[in-house]
């Protein structure tokens, strides 16, 4: 039975939800941004979908949902008309000689996940999996069950995929939710997607401020993503097609909406130079901030209340557990 669907936001969780919906009912979705939602967390983030390393700082039910997420992922793309990047070729921790005790820190934290396992790698094997980085590293782990997307092909395909369907589009909205109503319209359901525009319903929600850096890099080869474990600025390095690259790591406490920071800035685009000397030649594209929506546990909440489900609260494992959170979400319908 095809059933009246509102979707309040439309940033990932928003746009996964539509997806899976409006292969059946009738769906409306609400926004106050356009259809690029291009300050949402999940427009900005690097979308590595990594449950191996995010279990050092996450329970391990949840790196295991994020686990099963990534066979979800690849199911979601290929119903897709337009391609989507999708990558599962593991990813790459590495080390300085001097920050060796951050990298065995990391190690020592990470949480067993069914059979997937953290494999210690010597200088010869880090240029095996990542040629360019020969001699440059002696010490690191590869995570072989973790991948990535490109998630802004993402934004753009689900919009696309979701017109198609002949979803409606309420643009710059100002979203009154008043039980099953929105803006003064009766909906089957309402599935609140908002993140931190959830706010005054959920005033627990905080901001975690993240930045990164976007950078065209044509020196460059590196074939999954590499993190570097360090004191002080532990980044992450994300390849894209065509020699694009996505590069972050800060992670603040802060309701902050501003531009990225000099220091921020400087301390990526620097430890990205120290992992790969062919990064002083990039261009940069673009520097991005983003605030990703938590609870205090970090833990995300899937919640109904009378026809109102409400799904946020996904921290920095967005991309990580946003399938497994949206499904939870729909299972409520019943």
């Amino acid at each position: 039975m095809s059933l009246k669907i509102a979707i309040l936001g439309f940033g990932l969780t928003g746009r996964l939800t539509a997806l899976a919906l409006s292969k059946v009912h009738q769906v409306s979705v609400y926004e106050q941004d356009d259809q690029h939602a291009a300050n949402s967390a999940g427009n900005v983030a690097a979308a590595m979908l990594a449950p191996l390393a995010e279990s050092v700082l996450c329970e391990q039910d949840i790196a295991l949902q994020g686990l099963a997420s990534i066979q979800r992922w690849q199911q979601v793309i290929s119903e897709l008309d337009e391609p989507v990047y999708f990558q599962q070729a593991g990813s790459l921790v590495v080390a300085h000689q001097q920050d060796k005790g951050d990298l065995h820190s990391f190690i020592s934290r990470l949480k067993p996940l069914a059979e997937h396992t953290a494999d210690t790698v010597s200088s010869a094997q880090i240029a095996d999996l990542e040629p360019e980085l020969a001699g440059r590293f002696h010490q690191g782990v590869y995570l072989p069950c973790e991948g990535q997307l490109d998630n802004q092909a993402f934004y753009a395909a689900s919009y696309k995929q979701l017109v198609a369907r002949q979803v409606s589009f309420n643009w710059h909205s100002h979203i009154t939710l008043t039980g099953h109503k929105v803006n003064g319209q009766s909906y089957d359901f309402v599935f609140d997607c908002r993140g931190l525009g959830a706010k005054t319903a959920l005033p627990s929600l905080r901001g975690v401020r993240g930045e990164v850096a976007r950078l065209y890099a044509p020196e460059v080869n590196l074939s999954r993503p590499v993190r570097l474990m360090h004191p002080r600025y532990p980044i992450y390095i994300a390849p894209k097609l065509n020699h694009q690259f996505v590069i972050g790591a800060t992670e603040i406490e802060s309701h902050d909406t501003g531009k990225v920071t000099v220091r921020s800035a400087l301390e990526l685009l620097s430890a990205a130079y120290t992992v790969h000397s062919g990064f002083a030649e990039a261009r940069i594209e673009s520097l991005q901030s983003g605030l990703r929506p938590a609870f205090a546990d970090n833990r995300p909440q899937v919640t109904r209340e009378g026809r109102v489900i409400s799904l946020n609260g996904l921290y920095r494992h967005g991309y990580l557990l946003a399938p497994y959170v949206v499904d939870e979400a729909i299972s409520l319908m019943t």
